[in-house]
């Protein structure tokens, strides 16, 4: 499998992946068609497949033209048939697919949206989760509930410690100060930030991240760390309060 990271806008990230042995070719989230367009003619002239993981604008807006150009077809949850343009095939919850010889499993993981999906790549080891799940934080609760984008990303949180996880946006140098913020005793983070500095000198993505260090790091899914708690002065609050309390927090930081 191999992944081509694309910048989009001003902070997104398109995933093109082909499949080497069957020569089969898809994007993830191609945002705009200009920059998906020069990475696909550079690299292989041909587009199989596009997939949505949920309707938003910046996750579609190169959908058309890029069907339009190479007869691609285009993948999206089941619920969102009429959000999302130019849709083919539409996928189920827990529904397997075939991108050649690489076959992902189909998450729904609503709250960002009520049709959000993320693609799970099981043999591969690799997930991309769009909004819902991003290094070092988690998407603005639109059309769901608290509970849902709760639940959403604890499904994502118990797959395999070694998954990456490609994520929408390069978000994750605004993410690790709220982090450090609300988790300031976390070595691991203290880590990261070193890790972060050299990736952002370097003028590199920060991701992928993986499971494992979205769980030592990523306060949206430390719900029950001490430290958290006490910086939020809600030692006895359940972890769906202390989730809760960190996206209202954060989308006033």
């Amino acid at each position: 499998m191999v992944i081509e990271v694309i910048p989009c806008l001003n902070d997104n990230y398109s995933y093109l992946i082909k499949d080497n042995q069957s020569n089969t070719v898809a994007i993830i989230d191609p945002s705009e068609f200009s920059p998906c367009d020069k990475k696909i003619n550079q690299k292989y002239k041909k587009l199989d497949f596009i997939l949505n993981t949920h309707h938003h604008f910046d996750h579609i807006g190169g959908n058309a033209e890029l069907k339009d150009k190479y007869g691609s077809k285009v993948l999206g949850f089941e619920k969102d048939q009429k959000r999302i343009p130019e849709i083919d095939i539409l996928l189920k919850e827990g529904q397997q697919f075939k991108i050649g010889n690489l076959n992902f499993k189909t998450i729904f993981v609503p709250g960002h949206t009520s049709g959000h999906v993320a693609f799970y790549f099981e043999r591969e080891k690799v997930i991309f989760t769009g909004d819902t799940l991003f290094s070092l934080g988690c998407g603005r609760v639109f059309e769901g509930t608290y509970q849902q984008m709760f639940n959403s990303l604890n499904k994502i949180k118990s797959l395999p410690g070694d998954t990456k996880i490609y994520c929408g946006h390069e978000y994750t140098k605004d993410n690790l100060k709220f982090c450090m913020r609300f988790n300031p005793n976390n070595k691991y983070l203290k880590d990261k930030k070193k890790f972060l500095e050299g990736r952002i000198k370097e003028k590199k993505p920060t991701i992928p991240s993986t499971i494992k260090d979205e769980i030592q790091t990523n306060i949206f899914l430390r719900y029950d760390d001490p430290d958290v708690k006490d910086a939020l002065n809600s030692k006895k609050a359940s972890e769906l309060e202390i989730f809760s309390k960190l996206r209202d927090l954060k989308d006033n930081f």
